[in-house]
């Protein structure tokens, strides 16, 4: 267990790829953990093995090392591979249905819930009973007697 709590994230950023200078290391760290692999579409650059990764890292770095900003660098990976490179979407008119979409449905089913349980504690309307007329209740009472003799 104590291993466990020890261990740190392996990261796939080779040794040749890592920078002299440590702020800009960090920087390149940063935003290759935000971008995604686009073989491995459920891990971020910075971690996956993929030779596409690799060249996504270097991309990367070399933006960083001509002076990008990081917002630069990650909107010219957006601008060339869209925004399905981002693990976490910007909040924008066609992503508005991504963001959207589960307080949506949240509160559906919050609505339903509710509909159907004020519906389930009033029950239906029970019908009226109608009084017996006088020949009913002669039949009844000779069933009942018949029940009791038997």
């Amino acid at each position: 267990m104590l291993a466990l709590l020890g261990a740190t994230p392996l990261h796939a950023v080779q040794v040749d790829e890592i920078l002299p200078d440590t702020q800009l290391e960090a920087r390149a760290r940063a935003i290759s953990h935000d971008l995604r692999c686009m073989v491995c579409q459920n891990q971020s650059i910075d971690d996956s093995e993929a030779p596409l990764a690799r060249d996504l890292r270097l991309l990367v770095r070399e933006r960083l090392k001509t002076g990008d900003s990081d917002t630069q660098v990650v909107d010219y990976m957006v601008a060339r591979y869209g925004e399905f490179v981002l693990l976490k979407p910007r909040m924008s008119w066609h992503t508005a249905i991504l963001w959207g979409a589960p307080s949506t449905i949240l509160i559906i089913g919050l609505f339903a819930i509710r509909f159907s349980v004020l519906r389930r504690s009033t029950g239906p309307a029970l019908p009226e009973i109608a009084a017996l007329t006088e020949g009913e209740r002669l039949k009844l009472n000779a069933i009942e007697s018949q029940l009791d003799g038997a």
